[in-house]
């Protein structure tokens, strides 16, 4: 599903160039759920950035399906963003002035008004809809339709962001620190709705966190420090990927590493 080669990141703030990234390489399978740990500044949100076409790398590639999206003009990777890759961020970013279902179906009202799209490929208003109450209800999110993003709690935010990312389908997942604006109990309720609906939907996600009992909701943990990865953990698949993971045998791992 992605694949990225010799991912190299600078950035000229200073003398010499701060390097974020420095020749990373990752594969993530169909369906997988891969989360990326480091502390603050050790590259990993850039390395997220990256992947979902939002920061073109110094040198490298990233491919998503087989395309590798920065061989693409501007305007037709961010059709390929729109179209492939849905993204949840720590803030939310939902849009005031719509309600919560109006943000949930936005992505589709988007792909709708693009020209490039035919009238003939352009989603119907009831299949919107039903794509809509589908993922609310998959969230625990039935009666806030109607409500504003200030109307709701936190968690609630997150829960309707996360639908919005997922409402059109995407390839790909990325999500980046999605918990680090809630407080506990929301954060792991948010957590497991997220791995249990990704395993459910076989859907591919990758997450950046600083946090090993987040990370420890993935089936597989990549550790990066000072823009490399330095270690690779495989978690295994639960029976229930919602369940609040055992998280000791990452934190034992991490001590090793000094993280």
């Amino acid at each position: 599903m992605l694949v990225a080669e010799s991912l190299r990141k600078s950035f000229h703030v200073s003398r010499p160039a701060r390097q974020v990234l420095r020749g990373i390489s990752l594969t993530v399978g169909h369906g997988e759920f891969v989360a990326v740990m480091g502390a603050s500044g050790s590259g990993k949100s850039t390395l997220l950035h990256v992947l979902g076409g939002l920061e073109r790398p110094d040198s490298g590639s990233v491919r998503i399906q087989g395309v590798d999206i920065y061989s693409l003009a501007d305007g037709a990777r961010s059709a390929f963003r729109r179209d492939h890759i849905g993204f949840v961020f720590q803030f939310f970013n939902l849009l005031p002035a719509l309600t919560a279902a109006e943000n949930v179906a936005l992505p589709l009202r988007l792909r709708n008004e693009s020209w490039l799209r035919p009238r003939s490929r352009r989603v119907a208003q009831s299949v919107i809809m039903e794509r809509v109450t589908t993922l609310m209800d998959q969230l625990n999110l039935r009666g806030l339709q109607g409500h504003g993003p200030d109307e709701i709690s936190g968690g609630e935010q997150q829960r309707i962001a996360i639908a919005r990312a997922l409402a059109a389908a995407p390839s790909l997942l990325l999500a980046d620190e999605p918990t680090g604006n809630l407080d506990w109990n929301s954060g792991q309720e948010v957590l497991s709705m997220l791995a249990r609906l990704c395993r459910a939907q076989a859907q591919t996600a990758v997450l950046v966190t600083h946090d090993a009992q987040v990370a420890a909701y993935a089936d597989r943990v990549l550790v990066i420090r000072d823009g490399e990865i330095i270690d690779e953990i495989e978690m295994g698949r639960r029976d229930d990927p919602g369940k609040r993971p055992d998280h000791a045998r990452l934190a034992a791992r991490l001590a090793k590493l000094e993280l």
